[in-house]
């Protein structure tokens, strides 16, 4: 649109420029030329009686030359010599220039425009020459100077310029209808692009715009129907393997409760009886205990990873003492030995889930424990957030090797496992994933990192709304 208008404005002004030029000369040269002619006309038609002496009768003869001015009046002026003399009151002009008297010696004579306190002047010099003969004429001495006000010219040039004006402005306004137009036609595509954009960005992968002409937006917006058909069925096709995916680990996990639940009992059984049975025998029984007891907890786990996927989970949040529920997940799973230190200070109170929570501490100190190394802190504490309430943050640190810097970024991907940085896991690989997304379920986060002198360190994140959510820390 910019460049629209810089063109129209560029293309008006130039045409009112070249018209305002070409009208002033034609002015300027009509009032130029109809003087010189009529001045050089009366000038040669005159008889001056030489030598000239000056007095009354060459300025009588000086007035009647200055009453025939054409196309205006004239004032004129003699110089000869010495002598000076007008057909005004003053006998020198001060408005002709020491050019136009050194132009005066040509015998043909010379003229001059000259702006005097802002009035524009036309000045003619003609001197007096006798014919020597046919082909030479001879100068006299005597030099006449007609000086001719243009103020009438003036006034015709000014109108022209504020004519030239008053038509480029309008000119210049009714460009824009055009402009606008163009640019109407170029941006309302644009725009329904970008709507159409982010509406796909927000999830509205059944966006089209609407196809008109057959100029280049309406290949772009060929391409990006096109190409938002292609994502809609490739997104349509993963969303359908996902789900079968999902849909395929719950019906797994169900199916193989009931049969691990009777395994389950029966290898109870067998590991009572271990004792009386050969060595061979015995380690048999305790390995499929042993496989059967993970294989229980690895279908635990894709069952509670499956609720989640089908937004099935829910939060039975209680306002709880967070000192003293960590303290019960420890003392049920036995990690009160010195392998443990705990920083939990009392009189902190939040709104947790419980069942949650524990399962939250105990994939983390037992993820601690196996995979890092004693011993393991448990931290608790409170930190103000602006804008926003206080956060709850527990952290746990274990004294091990800590994290590779390239599995942070998939530690709590589902089934990763950091083999190399760490001793082989023995666990599914769900732990840290059902423990995310627990904590998300609380309206938290939660952060895995290491410590500068090594070990690793995972912090949560859980925004307090209950009283006295300040205490602690």
């Amino acid at each position: 649109m910019l460049a629209f208008l810089l063109v129209a404005a560029v293309s008006a002004g130039t045409t009112a420029a070249l018209t305002y030029r070409e009208a002033r000369n034609a002015v300027l040269q009509t009032a130029q030329d109809t003087a010189v002619n009529s001045f050089r006309e009366h000038v040669e038609t005159t008889a001056f009686a030489l030598p000239v002496l000056g007095g009354d009768d060459l300025d009588e003869l000086l007035r009647d030359i200055a009453r025939k001015g054409k196309p205006h009046p004239w004032v004129v002026f003699a110089e000869y010599g010495s002598v000076r003399a007008s057909s005004g009151e003053n006998p020198v002009s001060t408005v002709i220039t020491p050019e136009l008297r050194r132009a005066a010696r040509s015998p043909h004579g010379s003229f001059e425009r000259v702006v005097k306190d802002g009035v524009p002047y036309l000045t003619i010099a003609m001197p007096m020459v006798f014919k020597a003969s046919p082909d030479s004429e001879l100068p006299s001495g005597l030099v006449l100077y007609a000086v001719m006000r243009m103020t009438d010219e003036q006034v015709n040039v000014d109108a022209l310029l504020i004519a030239g004006r008053d038509g480029a402005l309008p000119g210049l306004a009714v460009s824009l209808i055009p402009g606008l137009i163009a640019a109407r036609s170029v941006l309302r595509p644009v725009r329904k692009l970008r709507e159409a954009a982010l509406h796909m960005g927000s999830g509205r992968l059944d966006t089209r715009i609407p196809v008109r002409g057959s100029d280049e937006l309406a290949d772009l917006a060929h391409t990006f129907n096109k190409s938002a058909g292609q994502l809609e069925r490739s997104v349509r096709e993963l969303r359908e393997a996902e789900e079968r995916a999902r849909r395929f680990a719950s019906d797994v996990s169900h199916e193989l409760r009931t049969p691990l639940a009777g395994m389950l009992a029966v290898t109870e059984v067998l590991d009572e009886d271990a004792d009386g049975l050969d060595a061979d025998t015995a380690r048999a029984v305790r390995l499929v205990s042993a496989e059967t007891g993970k294989l229980a907890v690895l279908v635990e786990d894709l069952m509670e990873i499956s609720r989640f996927d089908a937004r099935a989970a829910e939060l039975n949040a209680d306002e709880v003492d967070v000192a003293e529920a960590i303290r019960k997940t420890l003392n049920h799973r036995h990690w009160t030995d010195d392998r443990i230190r705990t920083e939990l200070p009392d009189g902190i109170r939040a709104r947790l889930d419980p069942r949650r929570f524990d399962v939250v501490i105990a994939n983390l100190v037992g993820n601690a424990l196996r995979h890092g190394g004693a011993p393991v802190t448990v931290r608790l504490r409170t930190e103000p957030r602006s804008p926003g309430p206080h956060v709850l943050i527990a952290d746990v640190v274990d004294s091990g090797p800590g994290i590779r810097p390239e599995a942070l970024p998939h530690i709590f991907d589902r089934f990763y496992k950091a083999d190399a940085a760490r001793t082989r896991s023995a666990g599914s690989g769900l732990g840290l994933a059902i423990t995310m997304e627990n904590v998300k379920l609380h309206g938290g986060t939660i952060y895995a990192g290491n410590r500068p002198g090594g070990g690793a360190v995972f912090a949560v994140e859980i925004p307090l709304h209950a009283e006295g959510e300040g205490a602690g820390g």
